[in-house]
């Protein structure tokens, strides 16, 4: 009954959010956004978020990952996408068999020149950053660290299937398995290859498959309050030309101070094995926290509370009318 809850007031939002999907993007007031570009609307992101949510934590091998997949799986269908997935079992870094299964939605899959827009849908099985030790091995819900990089992408295959006037291909990827890592309070080695293996599957198989795009956008944290996005370390070595398109879009979307034009820290993400194994040049919009004690990725990283109470409208709002931007200013 909760999941028909929250389903019905997310088809409510959506129906609103319809009703102007092509109005000229507000900003925030550092800048203003003219062009007359689908609206995107982050009460339907935010209402996509406590969807996934309302499944529990989605953590591998479980019964609330596999349904919040197959409601993933259907929602882009419900925005006519053309939708695929790819299984493996992957190995975890305790050895642990990992049922994995990267989500694949395609607009316009006949067209030449693509786009790659893609965020993790896991949970991480432990809190181990949480500062209360009794939690370290209770799992995150992940209302941010996973469920709000989805619900953006969500929200735009809805805007951008409605209004249909996108020449680009776009690809939505959710990449599964991605917060596997080795957790803080065990002993093992963490040499980063324990993380993003969802990704690195799919990278692997692009690379043979001989898939091109023109460059990719990684969403990962991006419903915190509070939240800015520096240029991350990995996206300035191996995309420096993508990074300079989407914060001059922020800027452009009035959400300049949102995404400071200034280094932040060098992440371990999907996007690692997009960039080095894909090839395609590819940048993470991730938070970063200079002066948080608790974690530079903010307060609530690897805690229990990463819920949707420390979600924030504003901060999916930027993200997605920044990625709209974006999108819309292709030649």
């Amino acid at each position: 009954m909760k999941h028909n809850i929250i389903l019905l007031a997310l088809a409510m939002l959506v129906c609103a959010a319809c009703a102007n999907s092509k109005k000229p993007v507000a900003g925030d007031g550092d800048g203003g956004q003219t062009a007359a570009m689908p609206v995107f609307s982050a009460d339907s992101a935010y209402a996509y978020c406590a969807a996934q949510c309302a499944f529990g934590p989605r953590t591998m091998n479980s019964a609330a990952h596999d349904s919040c997949g197959r409601w993933i799986e259907r929602t882009f269908r419900r925005f006519g996408m053309d939708v695929s997935t790819q299984q493996a079992t992957l190995n975890g870094y305790d050895g642990t068999p990992l049922r994995a299964t990267n989500i694949i939605a395609r607009y316009r899959p006949e067209a030449g020149e693509r786009v790659l827009l893609c965020a993790h849908w896991d949970s991480r099985p432990w809190a181990d950053n949480d500062p209360d030790s009794a939690n370290w091995r209770k799992p995150v819900m992940a209302a941010n660290d996973g469920a709000s990089g989805v619900a953006v992408l969500l929200e735009l295959a809805r805007i951008i299937g409605a209004q249909d006037s996108l020449e680009l291909g776009v690809d939505f990827v959710c990449f599964d398995a991605e917060d596997w890592g080795v957790p803080q309070w065990s002993d093992h080695p963490d040499d980063g290859s324990s993380w993003a293996l969802g990704a690195a599957h799919w990278a692997d198989n692009a690379r043979r498959e001989g898939y091109k795009a023109r460059f990719g956008i990684l969403l990962d944290m991006v419903g915190g309050r509070g939240a800015h996005f520096y240029q991350e370390g990995i996206s300035l070595q191996y995309a420096p030309q993508v990074v300079d398109k989407v914060w001059a879009a922020a800027a452009a979307a009035g959400h300049g101070s949102v995404f400071p034009t200034a280094a932040g820290g060098t992440v371990t993400d999907d996007h690692v094995p997009v960039n080095e194994i894909a090839g395609i040049p590819t940048v993470d919009i991730i938070p970063f926290y200079p002066d948080c004690a608790e974690s530079s990725f903010g307060p609530t990283w690897h805690t229990v509370a990463d819920n949707m109470d420390n979600i924030d409208r504003n901060t999916l709002g930027a993200v997605g009318r920044t990625v709209v931007q974006t999108l819309f200013s292709e030649p």
